[in-house]
């Protein structure tokens, strides 16, 4: 069983640390598109955090959270790959009160809008954590922080 350590929190309660980012990138509905955007990550030592694909006919928007969002984004700039930088809350979740209903409600009492989420890769020996895209991403985090969940920060994810 692994034991964590307390996270030092900031005055609003939340995690101390930088905001979760995730890169977003219109590539061409090619086969092999994606391939070539994780290998080119990949080949700079790069992991893949969290991935989620929308496809259209033309196009698919790939929402993805690298372990290295400064380098992802400088390399994506040296290769002329347009992309947008956006926060997103990453929380853990566990199977007793810290559940997925319980984030939603916690969510839903405070008022805040989610527009999308996805799973990010499991993590081994440890919880499963989901992101987030809030409508209010400060005030999110605290209210899940406040509500006893583990909001996780780019720090805790990067290698």
């Amino acid at each position: 069983m692994t034991t964590s350590k307390p996270q030092p929190h900031s005055a609003t309660g939340t995690p101390a640390g930088s905001p979760v980012k995730q890169l977003s990138v219109f590539l061409h509905n090619r086969v092999g598109a994606l391939m070539s955007l994780v290998k080119l990550l990949t080949e700079h030592r790069i992991e893949v955090m969290g991935l989620s694909l929308q496809d259209t006919t033309e196009l698919a928007l790939v929402r993805l959270i690298p372990s290295d969002p400064e380098t992802t984004e400088m390399l994506f700039i040296e290769k002329g790959i347009p992309h947008v930088v956006f926060p997103v809350t990453v929380v853990e979740l566990r199977e007793t009160e810290h559940s997925l209903v319980h984030a939603l409600s916690a969510l839903l009492s405070a008022e805040i809008n989610i527009d999308f989420t996805y799973a990010l890769f499991a993590r081994p020996g440890q919880h499963p954590v989901f992101a987030l895209h809030l409508d209010s991403p400060e005030v999110g985090a605290e209210v899940l922080s406040n509500a006893g969940f583990k909001v996780l920060t780019q720090e805790d994810l990067s290698r």
